[in-house]
């Protein structure tokens, strides 16, 4: 069964604070929600459907947190929790229950307080004993990706730097983002190592915040007189090392989700005029354009070096709120926010400095986990109506 043209993005909120320790993480998802459902014209009494992941607390998180919201007459429900892409899969698993008749209006939430607090430890599984002597955690797991990119491929790190001076370039704009001051190539190349050859300025904010998106019907989307958006395309795979039979640091699941989401949306790499994609780290935004499809693979380099993801100059606008680059970054997963800066490029509501001309197709697309151990990828196509 197609999703295409079945569902809309009604709502979207995004938490304007990046430090909020005067409150909770429930409360944050409360007030996002609120926010989404305020943006669609509709209340929590409305709500059918509920999607979040594991940045809810508490045992059972998914059903705590739909009774504190007080969410009380759900027919739906849906915890998957595959990191930062969970909030990109959630759109498109919601799309398909509307499509099924299994809900009407869905509510996706995201939020968490990591510049507060830190984030709870979760029980290990089955590659801790094998994985964890070796000191694996997120930004060695992505350098040395980076480092088999450089050795494969030539790429350097005045090319990765590319990616966070186009964030920077977009964050002045957004009096929200965590950080606003440009930043050039050298200012990135510069910051302390962090694991070789990843940076400090190649590497996301660390902040509190949240977002929350409506997912609803055509009929219904229709009769709330927003801005109509529509989702046409979702893929989502997942990547591994497969026992260690299959290492592979140079290529992400980007390479399955892509092509599903592009086939159901029946559109090109030439239709999108704007893309969300999930920036963790520069090496991430660099793996996922080619394995997006936006350019060869090795050529990320080039591409993002000729300043390409910079709105009004490149040719494939990027992250134009800033991004997890400078932006915000709740719970260490960015990824709900990928499709919010989407919907609003699509609204014509971005900063009129970073908004696209006639931006009528947009792709989100994201990555949770570890990129050089395993990952989650989805990606999801819309399109303005």
């Amino acid at each position: 069964m197609t999703i295409k043209g079945k569902a809309y993005i009604a709502g979207i909120y995004e938490h304007p604070t990046r430090h909020a320790p005067e409150k909770s993480t429930a409360q944050l998802h409360a007030e996002v929600a609120k926010g989404a459902l305020a943006d669609a014209g509709l209340s929590i009494r409305d709500v059918d459907g509920y999607f979040c992941s594991g940045d809810a607390q508490g045992v059972l998180n998914s059903l705590v947190m739909a009774d504190y919201l007080g969410l009380n007459k759900l027919k739906h429900f849906d915890s998957t929790d595959v990191g930062g892409s969970s909030y990109i899969a959630h759109v498109g698993h919601a799309a398909a229950a509307i499509a099924a008749g299994k809900c009407s209006i869905a509510l996706i939430t995201l939020a968490g307080k990591p510049r507060t607090e830190k984030p709870p430890v979760r029980p290990g599984g089955p590659e801790i004993a094998f994985e964890a002597a070796l000191g694996g955690i997120p930004v060695n797991t992505y350098a040395i990706c980076a480092m088999r990119h450089m050795y494969e491929y030539g790429t350097t790190s005045e090319q990765l730097a590319w990616v966070k001076v186009a964030a920077s370039h977009h964050a002045q704009h957004n009096e929200n983002a965590f950080l606003r001051k440009v930043v050039t190539v050298d200012d990135v190349v510069n910051s302390p190592l962090i694991s070789d050859p990843l940076h400090r300025d190649d590497c996301c904010v660390v902040t509190d915040g949240g977002g929350a998106i409506i997912v609803t019907t055509p009929e219904i989307a229709k009769s709330l007189k927003r801005p109509l958006v529509r989702i046409i395309g979702h893929g989502e795979s997942q990547k591994g090392q497969y026992g260690g039979k299959d290492i592979d640091l140079t290529h992400s699941g980007a390479v399955r989700s892509a092509p599903a989401a592009f086939s159901e949306a029946g559109v090109t790499h030439k239709d999108i005029k704007y893309v969300s994609i999930y920036d963790s780290f520069t090496i991430t935004v660099l793996m996922q354009l080619e394995d997006l499809g936006f350019c060869k693979k090795g050529d990320g380099g080039k591409f993002v070096s000729d300043g390409n993801l910079i709105s009004g100059v490149g040719k494939l606008p990027f992250n134009t709120d800033g991004g997890g680059m400078c932006n915000n970054h709740p719970i260490n997963r960015g990824g709900i926010t990928k499709v919010i800066e989407a919907v609003r490029q699509l609204r014509g509501e971005a900063h009129p400095k970073v908004q696209v001309p006639n931006c009528d197709i947009a792709l989100a697309h994201g990555t949770g986990g570890f990129l050089g151990v395993r990952h989650g990828s989805a990606t999801c196509v819309l399109e303005r109506v």
